[in-house]
């Protein structure tokens, strides 16, 4: 999102006071740089240069930014669309808005299955997609409207995301008959969505480190590894003719259909990784769809399932798993530790927070084990793009001695993760611990 273009110097020099227990309202593209159509009485301002906004239209910005209390020092009063949008951030960031349940409020969302449907089409006008899904993630958590969502009619009307996929999974058990459907609906879009994004390159990532991964000495040309070839010939280098004779050529074999990897996926599905079950599923999914790679995935809390039977559909997975609960990554590594047949052909994934509430020691000693029967071990913190999450330090240091840096990784960042895993060579970790 891009940010509020305004000057400090030109707002009052009296010191607006924000409006107590409010959460900040966003501050991208709330209206404010033509991504609102405008009115006679709205001037566009996303194309006028800094120096050419007028006093008048700096008092507007502030005024929309501060939200309107009596100690906000502009004076400027908005008309229009401007004070449709503004009610809108009221009714969700307004004084009070966060407060909770019991306490009295000045603005808010109710309890009213019609205002909110009025609300989420509001914002949907007024709003670029980016600001209506942090709005909407904002209201199931600051007014409780979870509740909401089982309604069919509610759902529809909703802005589908990643992180409304997970509250909607967190829902799954009290969800009524009549909105499963349309719940399957939007999660089965969003799922469509990341595929469309991820696939492609995904595929082609994977299918380049399998052809690399298979080591051949008698290559044909174009497949000969020269950087191993060379540094395998070494001692047949000749002073004279300032040249290697190599006696031995490495290079890459051509991977067939057969299977040549297997990638098992642990992933943890207590409720502060949603989005990291989402995208873990999809990509199960798409390595599922490779002949080459066996994939497994396996989610857990405390108990551990195996959901590999589902994998040729993504949302049957997601309807698979059930969020919360505690976690016990022991289980979890030994249920997948019994189904490894190759280990030095195995890939295994633990996505987790590694808050481990089974045996310690057991999980360390564990992933010790894997490694040393030859599986490549790989931890990541979270599979999502909201960057690293809380996590328990200690655990993760401890994989680190091992060998197995734990890292939060993004949904394009993790071919390149699994390519490096499948070749065995060091993983491209943003943030190692």
């Amino acid at each position: 999102m891009t940010s509020v273009p305004v000057d400090p110097a030109a707002a009052p020099r009296a010191t607006p006071a924000p409006r107590p227990a409010a959460a900040p309202r966003p501050t991208g593209d709330v209206g404010l740089t033509g991504d609102v159509p405008p009115t006679a009485d709205v001037p566009p301002v996303g194309s006028v240069r800094r120096a050419d906004v007028s006093a008048d239209e700096r008092l507007r910005r502030w005024r929309l930014v501060l939200g309107g209390d009596e100690a906000d020092g502009t004076g400027h009063v908005l008309a229009g669309q401007d004070a449709a949008m503004d009610g809108a951030l009221t009714a969700l960031y307004g004084k009070g808005s966060g407060e909770r349940p019991g306490r009295d409020r000045s603005a808010g969302l109710g309890a009213s299955a019609p205002s909110v449907a009025r609300w989420l089409g509001d914002i949907r006008t007024y709003f670029p997609s980016s600001v209506v899904q942090i709005m909407q993630r904002d209201a199931i958590d600051r007014l409780g409207l979870s509740a909401l969502l089982l309604e069919p009619e509610m759902l529809e009307a909703v802005e589908a995301d990643v992180h409304l996929v997970g509250t909607l999974l967190s829902l799954n058990k009290v969800m009524p008959e009549t909105t499963k459907e349309t719940a399957r609906a939007v999660v089965r879009k969003v799922v469509e969505d990341l595929e469309k994004r991820l696939a492609t390159r995904t595929r082609a990532s994977l299918s380049g480190a399998l052809d690399r991964s298979a080591r051949v000495n008698r290559p044909r040309h174009h497949d000969i590894d020269w950087n191993r070839t060379i540094a395998a010939n070494l001692k047949h280098y000749l002073p004279e003719h300032r040249t290697v004779v190599p006696e031995r050529l490495i290079g890459h074999g051509r991977a067939s259909q057969s299977v040549k990897k297997e990638v098992v996926l642990c992933v943890d599905q207590s409720g502060s990784m949603a989005a990291s079950v989402v995208h873990a599923s999809v990509f199960g999914a798409v390595l599922a769809s490779m002949r080459s790679i066996a994939t497994r995935l396996v989610v857990f809390d405390t108990a551990v399932v195996d959901l590999t039977d589902q994998l040729d559909d993504p949302v049957d997975v997601l309807f698979g798993t059930q969020l919360g609960g505690g976690t016990d990554i022991n289980r979890a590594l030994a249920y997948c530790q019994s189904r490894i047949t190759r280990p030095a052909d195995t890939v295994v994934v633990l996505i987790s927070d590694l808050y481990e509430g089974g045996i310690r020691d057991e999980m360390l000693k564990r992933v010790a084990a894997m490694k040393a029967s030859g599986v490549q071990f790989v931890a990541l913190l979270a599979l999502s793009d909201e960057g690293t999450p809380a996590y328990d330090r200690e655990h993760a240091a401890a994989l680190a001695a091992l060998g197995a840096p734990a890292f939060a990784c993004t949904p394009d960042l993790f071919p390149d993760v699994m390519a490096a895993a499948i070749e065995k060579r060091p993983l491209p970790v943003p943030d190692a611990v």
